[in-house]
C-alpha cells in the first residue's frame, strides 16, 4: 500500500505517527491530537520549513499508533524518541542536570558539596546554580571558609597538623581545634543565608578584602576579589519588576524556519538563577509543536521545577500538566501569559533565545553539518542502505604481538557517545596478527548482539575498521551473517573500502562525511593506545614483581592495585609495603631489599 492510500485511512484519533526511510529506519516521531489532520499537513504544498522538507526527502513510509488520549500520545512520543533517537527529533542530552549546593546542617562540621541531583536525605539543597561550580566554590570559600576534607576529627592524632588551606585562609581548621562547633555552625548559617540571597555581609567582606589587597599593592588578588563581587552581583541580582519572592520556570522558543533555540530561564525567589539556551533542531510543523515536545523531554521528573511554567507560545498545556502531575506528584501549571510581569519575563527570555539564534546560526549549521548532515552525506556517498545513526569503529593495538588489545568507540547521530565505548583483550590470537585480532573482536561483538547483551548497546548501523582491504576482509568473515554494513578507512590517503567494490572510494577532503570517518577512526586509535599503555605498564610491573621471593600472582595484583607503578614501590618503606593486603613483614623486607640493593 503506497503513502497516498495510507493517508486516506488515517483516523481522527489522538496518537503517534512514525516516519521511516526506505530501509525502515525511524526518521521522525510525532504526536497528534488528530492523526488525520496532522499527518496530512506534512504533505501540503505550502510546507516551507527546511528541516521538514529535508526529512520528507528521505521518507519512504509511515505508520501510526492510536492512543486513548493526547497525554498518552505525548508520553509515547517521548519514549519512542528516547528508544529510536530519530535524526529529525529533538534529542536532549542526559547530562543537563543543574548543580546544587548540598549542606548537611545536622553534622557537627557541615561540609559544602556540589551535586547534580536532589536526594531525599534531609540535607539542605540550594540552587540550581547558574555558571561555573568552580567560581561559586571560590566565592563561598573567600567569604566564609569551610572544610572540604573527609577527616573524622575525633580520631585524629594529637600531633596532627592542618593542611595548606588553613594557612591560606580557606579553612577554619576544626581538625586542630582552631574553631569550635558553635562557631563553625554560625559560619554555616551565614553561608545558607548567602545562598538564599542575603548578600549584604558577603559584599562587605569582599569589598574590605579587595581594598586591603589594593593597599598592599597585591593587585592580582584585588582583581580576584573584584571579580568575585561581580559574581555575587550576578547571583543575587533581583529582577526589578518582581517585588515578591516568586518561583517560575520560563521556556521560550525562537526559530527561523531552519533552526530554533529554546531559552530556559529559572527564577527563584524573584531572582534569575539560571538562563541557558538549547538547540532545538526538529522537523515539527510549527514552533508550538516543537516547544511541546521539548517540554515533554526536558521536564522528566529529575529537573527541579517550580509550580508555574511560563511559555511564549500556546502549547498543549492541559496535556503537559497531566503528564507533569504523574512525573512530579504535584500540580505544575503551564501558562502562556499575555500581560503583566509574567509577560515581561517571557519577553526577556525570548530576547535571550533570539540573540543566541542570531549569533549562533553559523555554529548551528556547522553542528548539523558535522553530525546529522555528515551521517546523511555518508549514506549517500558510500551507497549505504540505511542512515548510520549508530556507528561503531574498531582498532587494534600491540607491540610485537604483546599485550594485544582492541577498542570499540561509538558515535551516535554523528556525535561521540563515550559511555558506550568498550575495550577488549585479545584472547585467541598468537603473535602479531592484526587481521586475526580484528576477526576475533568482531566475532565477539556479534555474539553480544545475538545474545541481546544490553551492556554493549544497540546493534550498529555501520561498522568502521581501521585499515585497508585486508582488515575489511577479516571483518567481513566475522560479520557475514549479521546484515551490518561495513567499511574500512585506510591511513595516509584516507581511502574508504566497501564490500561492494575492490576499488576504494575517495571522498572529497573537505567533505563532512570524510571528516566524520577520520574523527571516529582517530578516536578508536586513541582509545586503543590508552588501554594498551595501561595494560602494558601493569603487566611490566607484574613481570618485575614475579622475580621477588614470596610474591605470587595474588600479591602482585594487590601491589599493583595499591602502588600503581614501580617507582612508588621502590620508594616505599617496609611499613608502607606491609599496608598492602596479604603482605607480611618477611615478604615486605624481600620487596624492599629487591628495590634498594
Amino acid at each position: 500500500m503506497d503513502i497516498k492510500q495510507k493517508l486516506k485511512l488515517l483516523p481522527d484519533s489522538p496518537g503517534v505517527y512514525i516516519y521511516f526511510d526506505d530501509q525502515k529506519n525511524v526518521l521522525y516521531v510525532g504526536k497528534a491530537k488528530n492523526l488525520k489532520k496532522r499527518v496530512h499537513q506534512y504533505f501540503s504544498p505550502n510546507i516551507k520549513q527546511q528541516k521538514v522538507a529535508a526529512m520528507l526527502s528521505h521518507m519512504a513510509d509511515f505508520r501510526y499508533i492510536i492512543t486513548p488520549s493526547e497525554a498518552d500520545a505525548l508520553s509515547l512520543e517521548n519514549n519512542l524518541i528516547k528508544e529510536y533517537m530519530p535524526p529529525y527529533n529533538i534529542l536532549l542530552k542526559d547530562d543537563k542536570e543543574h548543580s546544587y549546593v548540598r549542606i548537611n546542617a545536622k553534622a557537627d562540621f557541615p561540609k559544602l558539596t556540589f551535586v547534580r541531583k536532589l536526594a531525599n536525605d534531609k540535607a539542605k539543597y540550594f540552587g540550581p546554580i547558574g555558571g561555573s561550580i568552580r567560581e561559586m566554590s571560590e566565592l563561598l570559600n573567600s567569604v566564609y571558609p569551610t572544610i572540604n576534607c573527609n577527616y573524622n576529627f575525633e580520631k585524629l592524632p594529637k600531633n596532627f597538623r592542618p593542611c595548606l588551606n588553613y594557612f591560606i585562609g580557606r579553612c577554619p581548621a576544626p581538625c586542630v581545634g582552631a574553631v569550635t562547633k558553635t562557631e563553625y555552625k554560625e559560619t554555616i548559617k551565614k553561608v545558607m543565608a548567602l545562598l538564599n540571597g542575603e548578600d549584604a555581609e558577603a559584599r562587605k567582606i569582599l569589598t574590605a578584602k579587595m581594598s586591603e589587597a589594593a593597599e598592599q599593592e597585591k593587585y592580582e588578588q584585588a582583581l580576584e576579589y573584584k571579580n568575585q563581587i561581580a559574581i555575587l552581583n550576578r547571583i543575587c541580582a533581583r529582577i526589578t519588576e518582581i517585588t515578591k519572592q516568586v518561583d517560575y520556570d520560563i521556556f521560550c522558543i525562537c526559530g527561523n524556519g531552519e533552526n530554533a533555540i529554546v531559552n530556559v530561564m529559572m527564577v527563584r525567589k524573584g531572582r534569575t538563577v539560571l538562563s541557558e539556551n538549547h538547540s532545538a533542531v526538529d522537523a515539527g510543523l510549527d514552533e508550538s509543536q516543537t516547544l511541546t515536545s521539548f517540554l515533554a523531554a526536558y521536564c522528566d521528573g529529575e529537573n527541579n521545577l517550580s509550580k508555574e511554567i511560563l511559555v511564549n507560545l500556546p502549547v498543549d498545556g492541559e496535556i503537559l500538566e497531566e503528564i507533569l502531575l504523574k512525573r512530579y506528584n504535584r500540580k505544575i501549571s503551564v501558562i502562556c501569559p499575555q500581560k503583566g510581569v509574567k509577560k515581561r519575563l517571557i519577553e526577556m527570555s525570548y530576547e535571550n533565545a533570539k540573540e543566541r539564534l542570531e549569533k549562533s546560526q553559523s555554529q548551528l549549521d556547522k553542528k548539523y553539518n558535522t553530525t546529522i548532515g555528515a551521517c546523511v552525506q555518508l549514506k549517500e556517498s558510500l551507497g549505504l542502505t540505511a542512515y548510520p545513526q549508530r556507528i561503531e569503529c574498531y582498532d587494534i593495538s600491540n607491540i610485537s604481538g604483546v599485550d594485544k588489545v582492541a577498542s570499540m568507540v561509538v558515535f551516535t547521530g554523528g556525535q561521540k557517545d563515550a559511555k558506550s565505548y568498550r575495550r577488549f583483550k585479545i584472547k585467541t590470537v598468537e603473535g602479531a596478527n592484526d587481521f586475526a585480532c580484528m576477526e576475533e573482536v568482531l566475532s565477539r561483538r556479534l555474539r553480544r548482539i545475538e545474545e541481546n547483551d544490553e551492556r554493549f548497546g544497540a546493534k550498529p548501523d555501520l561498522i568502521v575498521v581501521d585499515g585497508g582491504l585486508g582488515q575489511l576482509e577479516y571483518a567481513r568473515r566475522a560479520l557475514q551473517s549479521s546484515g551490518i554494513e561495513l567499511v574500512s578507512l585506510a591511513k595516509r590517503e584516507e581511502l574508504v573500502y566497501t564490500l561492494t567494490s575492490k576499488e576504494p572510494i575517495r571522498l572529497p577532503r573537505n567533505s563532512y562525511a570524510l571528516n566524520l570517518l577520520v574523527n571516529i577512526r582517530d578516536e578508536a586509535h586513541r582509545f586503543a593506545i590508552t588501554y594498551f599503555r595501561q595494560l602494558h605498564t601493569k603487566n611490566g610491573l607484574k613481570s618485575v614483581l614475579s622475580e621477588i621471593e614470596g610474591v605470587g600472582e595474588k600479591r602482585q595484583v594487590e601491589l599493583v592495585r595499591h602502588f600503581k607503578n614501580v617507582e612508588n614501590i621502590s620508594n616505599a618503606s617496609v611499613e608502607q609495603i606491609m599496608e598492602v593486603g596479604g603482605i607480611n613483614e618477611k615478604t615486605a623486607k624481600n620487596i624492599y631489599d629487591y628495590f634498594n640493593k
